[in-house]
């Protein structure tokens, strides 16, 4: 039997993910691959994975996807991992440097800026790390995942994204959703669910097998206080109401 394509996000937050998935039996049936959150859309965008944890901004241009999780990447309030970084204030920041591996937060950061804070910001793309300099004047970074623990105090200011997204739409936020691009079997997919659900009832064992900058505590408390796995009714209504915002946002810039 020919093995399921899986794309993971190599990030902490997936730590648990990854730690339910190697270590149940779901292992035999899957090629687990590890990749950065745009990797992961465009293995899915090229079918060169059957199933992967998407960048929420990516799943509506899928063609044939289907959300096939209880689980998710979300955040209830501070997410922590996904922010603008500048040593200026946010009404100061002339040009927003984006962060080159997840089109979602570089679209959240640009909707909160135009539509909740109403700054206007030449966008510009940060193509490795060595392009973040603290110094530059009136620049703010948008920086997502692990890196954000290494570079977050090197910055006087820090707008955590999920938090800014629910003072200013009263809801949670979804950055990923497991999405498969092929007609799994359902038995399959009651698997998978069970995987992913015994990798968050072990997050301290998932936290000791994955390699990172925290602290053990700070980081069983990062994803037991700041990632929001469950992708419930609520997450729902936020993911449809991002997709309806970044539609408007698009159209906008379309009829300029």
């Amino acid at each position: 039997m020919e093995k399921i394509k899986v794309s993971i996000i190599s990030y902490l937050n997936t730590s648990p993910f990854v730690y339910g998935l190697k270590h149940s039996e779901i292992i035999d049936y899957i090629d687990l691959q590890y990749n950065t959150p745009a990797e992961c859309a465009l293995r899915l965008l090229n079918k060169d994975a059957d199933l992967g944890i998407v960048p929420s901004a990516v799943v509506p241009s899928i063609p044939d996807k289907k959300i096939i999780s209880d689980y998710c990447i979300g955040a209830s309030g501070n997410v922590r991992s996904v922010a603008i970084c500048s040593n200026q204030p946010v009404s100061e920041i002339k040009n927003l440097y984006l962060d080159f591996e997840s089109r979602t937060s570089v679209l959240l950061a640009q909707l909160l800026m135009e539509d909740f804070w109403k700054i206007k910001a030449s966008p510009v793309s940060l193509s490795s790390l060595n392009d973040i300099d603290p110094d530059r004047e009136n620049s703010g970074y948008v920086l997502i995942g692990d890196k954000v623990f290494d570079y977050e105090n090197r910055f006087k200011y820090k707008l955590d994204l999920a938090h800014a997204w629910k003072e200013y739409t009263g809801m949670p936020f979804v950055f990923a959703v497991w999405t498969a691009v092929r007609s799994l079997p359902e038995d399959f997919i009651s698997l998978f669910n069970k995987a992913l659900s015994s990798g968050l009832a072990n997050i301290p064992a998932a936290v000791s097998e994955h390699k990172h900058s925290l602290d053990y505590c700070e980081a069983i408390k990062y994803l037991t206080e700041n990632i929001d796995y469950n992708f419930d009714f609520a997450k729902h209504k936020a993911l449809v109401e991002f997709w309806n915002m970044v539609l408007k946002l698009k159209s906008k810039y379309r009829s300029c």
